[in-house]
């Protein structure tokens, strides 16, 4: 996975096609899973909805109009799909192919969106404290947990566990911040500290939609890891939450 951190430092167009990557990817696997429970989204729908968002933000259409024409036009897309073939269609398939283009596409779109800004720096703290998080408590937990956090969706996961991922996931922020961009440390520590809870969210909405699934894992793309989604699950909630940090509340250099 070291690989990928490349993406992020060289940031624009190759970010961006990474990012596309993952979506069209991580959006297959979502929809995949929904096969298993006898729903069928659209895909054609959903990787249609998904290059349009990526076009119109190369060409410059990024208003808030442009967004919420999006959003209308995929909301209706995914229902109007059900008619074609309806006696083996259900609503549900329009609802899971709506969710799916929101959650696995639109929130990772959120990584483009906070590296053209001008605090583009910060994009680090959405990998930085989801994946810290994941691999403190990874550790904390096997050495020392014994609570369990939430069993029912992971059963290996723990309460000491994840309040070590909190620490650990602040820490990395912290400490990457002070030595490469300093005047971005007070806002990482913040950023860093809520990402680093919500990124544990992330992982057990991930899990939900799994268990309903009755899947172990999205997919088998990644030795070791599972599928897109298995791996970036708690990146897709991290992302909003550091670029409408970033957007609210990040003074520096303005």
């Amino acid at each position: 996975m070291v690989p990928l951190l490349a993406f992020l430092y060289f940031g624009g167009y190759p970010l961006m096609v990474a990012c596309f990557a993952i979506g069209i990817v991580g959006l297959y696997e979502f929809y995949k899973g929904f096969h298993a429970v006898g729903s069928k989204p659209n895909y054609i729908v959903g990787a249609l909805f998904t290059l349009a968002l990526y076009v119109m933000y190369i060409l410059g259409v990024n208003d808030d109009r442009a967004w919420m024409l999006w959003l209308v036009l995929l909301i209706m897309a995914g229902f109007i799909s059900c008619l074609y073939k309806f006696d083996e269609r259900t609503l549900y398939d329009g609802m899971a192919t709506v969710i799916g283009v929101i959650y696995v596409v639109f929130f990772s779109f959120h990584v483009v969106l906070i590296d053209h800004t001008p605090h583009s720096i910060l994009v680090w703290v959405v990998v930085l404290s989801a994946f810290g998080s994941d691999i403190v408590a990874y550790f904390v937990g096997s050495c020392i947990g014994e609570k369990k956090l939430c069993p029912s969706l992971s059963p290996k996961k723990t309460v000491e566990g994840s309040i070590a991922g909190v620490v650990g996931g602040t820490l990395f922020c912290g400490l990457f911040y002070y030595f490469v961009s300093l005047p971005y440390f007070i806002d990482a520590i913040i950023i860093g500290f809520f990402c680093a809870v919500i990124s544990q969210f992330g992982d057990l909405c991930a899990s939900a939609f799994k268990r309903k699934m009755g899947i172990k894992d999205y997919g088998n793309l990644i030795p070791g890891h599972g599928g897109i989604l298995d791996r970036f699950d708690s990146v897709l909630f991290t992302a909003p939450v550091v670029y409408y940090y970033t957007v609210f509340f990040v003074t520096v250099g303005q």
